[in-house]
């Protein structure tokens, strides 16, 4: 991927939709070559905000992935509920918590990360990777969620 190419897909807002969103990073990452671990953990954590918490029936999410120079992978998950912006204080949640923990990881594998609100109801949230280091032999080109079993959605 190069500054001129970047990814754009807008998916349905279900739990289907967000595994999409992840398997698209892989996939457009593992063709470049890049290291695809931490963007996709990303990318299912901002994907699964979406469809939880930004969800509006009959309305999409939308990703875009775009190669900045360093390089810099910024990704970008937008959606229709911009009254439900993340915290820009993502602390630890309670111990006992069964959710919250997601944007504790977008803060700790991205250089940095926040959300910017468009044109009424827009809201997007993106997090910014260093991905310069290509990808370790030990690390290897599958992607580990394809060894689950996964439910799908109707």
């Amino acid at each position: 991927m190069n500054q001129e190419t970047s990814l754009v897909a807008t998916l349905p807002s279900t739990p289907r939709g967000a595994r999409a969103a992840r398997a698209l990073t892989v996939a457009q990452l593992v063709e470049q070559e890049l290291p695809f671990e931490d963007a996709a953990q990303v990318v299912a954590e901002l994907a699964a905000n979406a469809v939880t918490h930004g969800r509006v029936r009959g309305r999409d999410f939308r990703l875009a992935l775009h190669l900045a120079p360093g390089p810099t992978l910024r990704i970008e998950v937008s959606d229709t509920r911009r009254e439900f912006e993340p915290p820009a204080d993502c602390g630890a949640p309670d111990a006992e918590a069964e959710s919250g923990r997601g944007l504790v990881l977008v803060s700790a594998l991205s250089v940095r990360w926040g959300t910017d609100l468009g044109p009424a109801p827009l809201k997007t949230v993106w997090a910014e990777i260093d991905v310069a280091s290509p990808i370790s032999p030990d690390r290897g080109f599958h992607d580990p969620v394809d060894q689950y079993p996964v439910s799908h959605d109707a």
